[in-house]
């Protein structure tokens, strides 16, 4: 068995409150080459969920230390945000059957790539709003107001 190769792209609509730094994904597509997508309706869920958790990567997960102690800030859910139902925008998932040469029916691994292009996707969304780059994950209101604050010096 060789190596199988999996392709993923991703495009982000945002909404950026330069006020505030604050942003909003409003569409999100998602789109994957499953190789052959023996059960189209589990590869849309793969891609949506990988999107999704990857929404928290990209906007708001961080593990916060106290600088004198080293003891971590936010260890619970309660200080530690990831996304909710409330947090996920619009997403459309576009399945490219582009069979794999080397796997059984040609089908492709589709559960990881949508958890990386998720938060580049936004931060280049984020950058085409505002005309700068964040350039620090998770793109938190505060990086992108300073980003603003930057570009406008």
């Amino acid at each position: 068995q060789g190596t199988t190769l999996q392709y993923s792209l991703q495009a982000a609509e945002v909404e950026v409150d330069p006020e505030t730094g604050e942003v909003t994904v409003v569409d999100l597509t998602v789109v994957q080459d499953a190789g052959f997508a023996i059960n189209p309706m589990s590869v849309e869920g793969q891609l949506e969920g990988g999107a999704t958790q990857a929404l928290g990567y990209g906007l708001s997960e961080q593990m916060l230390f106290d600088a004198t102690t080293g003891r971590n800030r936010n260890p619970g859910f309660l200080d530690y945000k990831i996304p909710s139902a409330l947090d996920v925008p619009n997403i459309k998932s576009v399945i490219v059957e582009v069979p794999a040469k080397d796997t059984v029916y040609g089908a492709r691994g589709v559960g990881e790539p949508p958890i990386v292009a998720t938060a580049a996707a936004i931060a280049n969304a984020v950058a085409d709003a505002i005309g700068t780059h964040v350039t620090a994950l998770p793109l938190t209101p505060e990086r992108v107001r300073e980003a603003i604050r930057r570009k406008q010096q």
